[in-house]
């Protein structure tokens, strides 16, 4: 049902489904569950209480599911979960979840993971996102769908990327991207929103104006932030895309919300 090359080391106690390729000099733990036609192509590493969807591919040298780097783990069995059809590049590292975080690290389908990047304990990655060569992400982050972020890009712990967002490459990400906002800068700064990536997904013109209108009224200067909210709900919450900003902006967050940079430069 499985092909493992010679220099391969599988654990007996490791679950392989059928299809699965393990190339040259890779290594699997007795907890790991690697589903159906998934290919680790050789030296990869994937160890803990970790569980690989249908199809996914790894690269050489990924070390998966090897335990957090957090100095409060404990050795809880926390887990990883990986879920189909991905591509996860060389030098890429994923690690479980711990107690702190609800003990799991979480990776949507369809996610593209280019070279070094890395995802911390303890993390939510939506389907279809894609992390940039060194991109890496600090503890209890979020990735909602498609976001993409670019490379030698961080992420601080317990920052929120909305769904669609675009962090610009070697951004220092501190706050809160809204969806489908576009932030960029050493500390991100929100730029817009990310109107290429709007297009490409078939957004309406109509749509696309409603959703630059909300940003304006979102980000300007009148009243405060929760009053701007509750107006862009008011006039222009009818619109999918606004509203979904809405309710992100709502939600409880450990983090403030990244915005623009005032005309003064502060």
């Amino acid at each position: 049902m499985a092909e493992v090359h010679a220099t391969a080391i599988v654990d007996p106690e490791a679950r392989l489904g059928e299809g699965v390729k393990i190339g040259p000099y890779c290594v699997v733990g007795s907890h790991v569950d690697l589903g159906a036609d998934v290919v680790l192509h050789s030296h990869v590493v994937v160890e803990g209480r970790t569980e690989v969807g249908a199809r996914t591919q790894i690269f050489p040298f990924a070390s998966i599911g090897h335990r957090p780097q957090d100095i409060k783990y404990g050795g809880e069995p926390s887990e990883l979960i990986v879920g189909t059809d991905n591509m996860v590049r060389e030098h890429v590292t994923m690690n479980p979840g711990t107690e702190g975080g609800g003990m799991v690290t979480r990776v949507g389908n369809h996610c593209l993971f280019m070279m070094g990047a890395h995802v911390a304990h303890d993390c939510t990655i939506g389907d279809r996102v894609i992390m940039a060569n060194n991109a890496t992400l600090g503890g209890h982050v979020t990735i909602e769908e498609g976001a993409i972020i670019g490379g030698l890009s961080a992420i601080h712990q317990f920052v929120r990327i909305g769904r669609h967002a675009m962090v610009g490459g070697m951004s220092g990400v501190e706050h809160d991207v809204i969806p489908y906002g576009m932030a960029v800068g050493e500390r991100a700064r929100l730029q817009g929103l990310n109107m290429i990536g709007l297009k490409r997904h078939g957004f309406a013109r109509a749509d696309i104006q409603a959703m630059s209108e909300a940003y304006a009224m979102l980000f300007g200067r009148d009243d405060t932030l929760a009053e701007r909210v509750e107006r862009v709900a008011r006039e222009l919450g009818g619109t999918a895309g606004v509203s979904e900003i809405v309710d992100f902006v709502r939600a409880e967050s450990a983090r403030a919300l990244c915005r623009p940079r005032a005309e003064n430069g502060s």
